[in-house]
C-alpha cells in the first residue's frame, strides 16, 4: 500500500478530530468527482435534471462517503484509496443521474415496440425477410415468456430503461429483474433459434 493511502486509512480510523477533518476532505474530494462526471453527462441530460445537478452531486457524495467509511476493510491497497473511493461516488451519481432522468417518463409496457426494430430503407426482398424476422420473434414472445418476462425485457430491450429504474417502478430488486431478464433472454434464444433467427439476443 502507497504511503498516501495508509495515511487516509489511519486518518479515518483515528480519534475525533482527526477523522472529522479527514471525513471533511473525503467529502470535498468526492463532491468534486461527482460533480466532473455530470458535467461529463451534462448534455445528454434532460433540463429538469441539469436544474438539479448539484443537489444531486451532493446527495451522492454524502451517500460515497458513508458507503466508504462502512467498507474500509475491504480497501486492499490494489489501486490508490482516492481512485477505490471515487468509484464509490461514480456509481452514485450515475445512479441518480439515470433515475433522475426517468422520473417523469412512461414506460411504454406494449409488446409493440419490437415493430420499431422495423428499417423502412430495405429492398422489396429485404423488407420481406424482415417482416418474417418480426413476426417470429412476436410469436416467440407471446408464446414462450411471462407477462413479466415480456414486459422486464421490452422495458430494458425497446426503451432502454436503466434496471434500477425500472426495480423502483416495478417495487422490486435488482437482482430479480436481471434474473428474470437473463430467464427471458434464454428462453426467447431458444425459441428463436429453432427458426435460426437468435442473433443479439
Amino acid at each position: 500500500m502507497d504511503n498516501e493511502s495508509e495515511g487516509w486509512l489511519n486518518a479515518l480510523r483515528a480519534d475525533a478530530p482527526v477523522r472529522d477533518d479527514t471525513l471533511a476532505r473525503l467529502h470535498t474530494l468526492l463532491l468534486r468527482v461527482a460533480r466532473a462526471e455530470a458535467g461529463r453527462r451534462r448534455g445528454k441530460l434532460p433540463p429538469q435534471t441539469v436544474a438539479e445537478l448539484d443537489d444531486l452531486c451532493m446527495q451522492a457524495a454524502n451517500d460515497a462517503l458513508e458507503a466508504i467509511t462502512r467498507k474500509l476493510g475491504s480497501f486492499q491497497g490494489l489501486s490508490r484509496f482516492t481512485t477505490w473511493a471515487s468509484k464509490f461516488v461514480v456509481l452514485e451519481i450515475s445512479s441518480r443521474l439515470r433515475s433522475h432522468s426517468w422520473r417523469d417518463r412512461r414506460i411504454d409496457w406494449s409488446d409493440t415496440a419490437w415493430e420499431h426494430l422495423a428499417s423502412s430503407d430495405l429492398t422489396a426482398d429485404r423488407a420481406l425477410e424482415q417482416q418474417e424476422q418480426l413476426h417470429m420473434l412476436r410469436d416467440a414472445l407471446a408464446q414462450n415468456l411471462t407477462d413479466r418476462q415480456r414486459k422486464i425485457l421490452t422495458a430494458v430491450v425497446m426503451e432502454d430503461v436503466p434496471i434500477d429504474v425500472l426495480a423502483e417502478r416495478l417495487g422490486s430488486s435488482r437482482g430479480a429483474l436481471y434474473k428474470t431478464l437473463h430467464d427471458a433472454r434464454t428462453k426467447l434464444r431458444q425459441a428463436l433459434t429453432q427458426y435460426g433467427g437468435a442473433e443479439g439476443l
